[in-house]
């Protein structure tokens, strides 16, 4: 399942800061329908996420109902993205963990 979408960068501040984009709920509707095919645990969906020129793997989370994607601080630095403001990400989900 590949899906492209944008959303809005957000800061979880807990013992250390993690930054997120939450999944709109069309996309996270398919991705219920899947997660039990790819999920490795805990509701985890392993997909490869990218934007801009940037790529990583990782998992989705869910959260609230939804999911929200990690956003690794290396990669928000590369493409200069900003908490509060919108980001294109493309989501690539597939099986096996991260």
């Amino acid at each position: 399942m590949d899906r492209e979408f944008e959303g809005v960068l957000f800061e979880w501040r807990g013992p250390a800061p993690f930054h997120f984009v939450a999944v709109p709920e069309d996309v996270a509707d398919d991705l219920r329908e899947i997660a039990p095919l790819v999920s490795y645990g805990w509701g985890m969906v392993p997909a490869r996420v990218s934007t801009g020129s940037s790529s990583w793997e990782t998992a989705l989370w869910p959260k609230d109902g939804g999911y929200v994607v990690p956003v690794r601080d290396r990669f928000r630095r590369a493409e200069r993205l900003e908490v509060g403001r919108p980001v294109t990400l493309r989501v690539e989900v597939g099986p096996g963990g991260p």
